[in-house]
């Protein structure tokens, strides 16, 4: 499985094969997702196998509660939940309407390394009882490699963007040097004042100067 994550080639990917795993790996599990909390309470879905973790993920944004949404947003390594409709005395307003989405038992994992924090892994079962301690041992484990893959694949991707967006930056200075005999830093100064008058990406505007050879705005 380990290999199998930093053989992916995007994050998106990476991410889909964590929650497939899931559910190849751990006994119990019958869907999978990631999640991230933003801003305190906004839940987004990064990946999800299977329609249950979506009802679910909606609902704990709906309601500001539940074993996923508690695990990333209060950074607890893991929460297991052997019978859902039995947690209501930690989470009233989640657990019975869970219960009708059809959640039997839930396990929700902080994914982490000591750089980031890259959300929840969230396994659901129809059942109740279905994850015992060996379910949660080796989801704990899952979760630990996918975190590592996790964050690699966000690393590359922010340094594949970065080296694209240096080389869209250079090559507009360049035509703004060539054309208007201006040093390096007033070409650079150029794209930051048209990106700043604009409220746009400094890339989005080094972008449209190498393809239309003119800048933005003004003279």
């Amino acid at each position: 499985m380990a290999r199998d994550l930093l053989a992916q080639d995007s994050v998106q990917a990476t991410l889909d094969r964590i929650v497939a795993h899931a559910v190849q790996l751990v006994d119990g599990c019958d869907d999978a997702g990631v999640l991230v909390v933003e801003g305190g309470r906004k839940v987004h879905t990064l990946a999800a196998y299977g329609d249950l973790v979506l009802a679910s993920d909606q609902l704990q944004e709906q309601v500001g509660q539940g074993p996923c949404f508690d695990a990333t947003r209060l950074k607890h390594d893991v929460y297991r939940i052997e019978d859902i409709s039995r947690a209501a005395d930690r989470w009233s307003r989640y657990a019975p309407r869970a219960r009708e989405l059809g959640v039997g038992s839930v396990m929700g994992f902080w994914l982490y390394t000591e750089e980031d924090n890259l959300g929840a892994l969230n396994m659901y079962s129809t059942r109740p009882g279905a994850f015992t301690e060996e379910s949660e041992t080796v989801g704990w484990l899952l979760a630990s490699h996918a975190a590592v893959a996790f964050s690699a694949a966000r690393t590359h991707s922010q340094l594949h963007y970065a080296m694209e967006a240096r080389h869209d930056i250079g090559s507009a200075m360049g035509i703004i040097m060539e054309r208007y005999k201006a040093s390096e830093d007033q070409a650079f100064a150029t794209l930051r004042k048209a990106s700043q008058n604009h409220n746009v990406k400094l890339r989005d505007v080094a972008r449209s100067v190498t393809e239309t050879g003119e800048i933005p705005g003004p003279r």
